[in-house]
């Protein structure tokens, strides 16, 4: 039977666990940013001190994915926690037009997320948090805008793709929702103070931040002491501007970091780091090449690791052990679950699954992690679906029917195919894939009637310039 003292010992204990501060919770969102540009995943040119803070006090992942190997239906599916091809977002808004001669017709992506979907914001707002988003949307424009979509403030977020044009770029003039720059002002130092003022304004919390910003996308654009500095030291090894793009956003992170520190909140807030795609690495004929994602093979635009495998950081002081690597392959469908699990909300049916078990030391059930995309990219990538179960990953193309099977933990780069030397896994992925991609309402290529036999292959458009639609 509890003595007195003991009753209010349990009561005074109570009431310290009922004050504890839910935890605030800001994603950091870089934009065609390859796993092998931070110095916490190897990169030997690029300072990158404050996001590399990030993995020595939390863990650092190194099996992470995006949904998607453009942008668009990734960021989707941070904001809903399901795969692209449930959402209807499966290409970069508003997706590139198959060519009339080539062997097949290509589904058409949805130009903005469904208001039917619910995003992390509305999943949250019962919980009590307040959500900004700061930085690139490219989920839909006027009436899809992330004020629509529950986010109580819009920082410079509309329907583009691209940085505000200006004579240069990342520079004003230019004008977007909650945001004016003038000819001196630089685009991640205006998101970047937007960040912090909303930090201060709301360190009483919780609060939810969601800050996409817009580097490192086309077109390239830095501080010029900081590019004539790389310019100096490149050697040919790297892009200039590049660099000092990345070393701007790092900055950017490291004032985030600040900002929490001087609020008094950084005990319980969650930073997290991501890229929506991998690192643009032109492999046509003539292109310029912006990074190199090896030894991951391709970039943006494919399904090989190069395009998919992103960096994935995760702080968290008291939850998270400094100094933790995670090997478990992830995606970006378990942010939503995970950020709804933080929070003490309700995340509902998702496909991704809550992957703070993993950054606390422990494990999560076997699961395999799928790919739909049936589109050209701008980057040569061909229409595919791809599977990851354990350490296989089976990848099939759409315009011929072939498949291509990895060990990608023995062989990263993908440059063995065993397709037909481990026909069995082949044969079992194949089937689990087509059953995912049947399950979920996969909309697939069609052969093309009108299909030119001798048709040269993917002519590259060069970048993320838009192709027109025809509508």
């Amino acid at each position: 039977m509890m003595n007195r003292r003991s009753f209010l010992a349990s009561l005074t204990a109570g009431a310290l666990y009922s004050a504890q501060p839910k935890t605030n919770l800001i994603l950091i969102l870089a934009d065609d940013f390859g796993a092998h540009d931070l110095g916490c995943y190897g990169n030997k040119y690029f300072a990158t001190p404050n996001i590399d803070r990030l993995a020595a006090e939390g863990a650092k992942f190194t099996n992470a994915y995006a949904a998607c190997p453009v942008c668009s239906p990734t960021r989707g599916s941070i904001m809903t926690g399901r795969y692209p091809v449930r959402t209807g977002v499966t290409d970069w808004i508003p997706g590139r037009v198959h060519d009339p001669k080539g062997p097949i017709t290509t589904p058409r992506t949805a130009t903005e997320l469904k208001l039917s979907e619910t995003t992390i914001a509305e999943a949250l707002k019962p919980a009590g948090y307040k959500s900004g988003s700061f930085g690139k949307w490219h989920l839909g424009g006027k009436g899809f805008l992330p004020t629509d979509q529950g986010f109580d403030l819009n920082v410079g977020g509309n329907e583009s793709g691209s940085p505000p044009r200006s004579g240069k770029p990342y520079y004003g003039p230019f004008e977007l929702p909650n945001l004016s720059a003038t000819a001196n002002d630089f685009l991640p130092e205006l998101l970047t103070r937007a960040v912090a003022k909303f930090i201060d304004e709301n360190k009483a919390g919780p609060f939810f931040i969601y800050f996409p910003h817009y580097s490192v996308h086309l077109p390239l654009g830095a501080p010029e002491a900081e590019v004539e500095k790389h310019k100096a030291k490149a050697a040919g090894r790297y892009e200039p501007t590049y660099a000092a793009m990345v070393e701007a956003m790092d900055r950017s992170v490291g004032a985030v970091l600040d900002a929490v520190d001087k609020a008094g909140v950084a005990g319980h807030t969650l930073v997290m780091f991501f890229s929506d795609n991998g690192g643009l690495n032109f492999e046509g004929k003539g292109k310029q090449r912006i990074t190199d994602n090896a030894p991951l093979r391709a970039g943006k635009g494919h399904l090989y690791e190069g395009g998919i495998r992103e960096p994935l950081l995760m702080r968290l002081p008291g939850k998270i052990k400094p100094g933790t690597v995670i090997d478990t392959p992830v995606s970006s469908v378990d942010f939503f679950p995970t950020l709804c699990a933080l929070a003490g909300a309700k995340s509902g049916k998702v496909d991704g699954v809550d992957i703070m078990p993993l950054a606390r030391g422990g494990k999560l059930r076997d699961r395999a992690l799928y790919w739909h995309y049936p589109h050209y990219s701008n980057q040569g990538g061909e229409p595919g679906s791809a599977i990851r179960e354990g350490d296989w990953k089976l990848i099939e193309f759409h315009a011929d029917g072939r498949r291509e099977l990895f060990n990608v933990r023995e062989d990263e780069g993908e440059k063995i195919n065993l397709v037909e030397k481990r026909a069995d896994v082949a044969r079992r992925l194949a089937g689990k894939l087509a059953a995912w991609r049947n399950e979920s309402g996969a909309i697939m290529p069609q052969k093309n009637p009108a299909a030119d036999p001798n048709w040269p292959g993917l002519q590259l458009t060069g970048g993320e310039k838009p192709t027109p639609i025809a509508r």
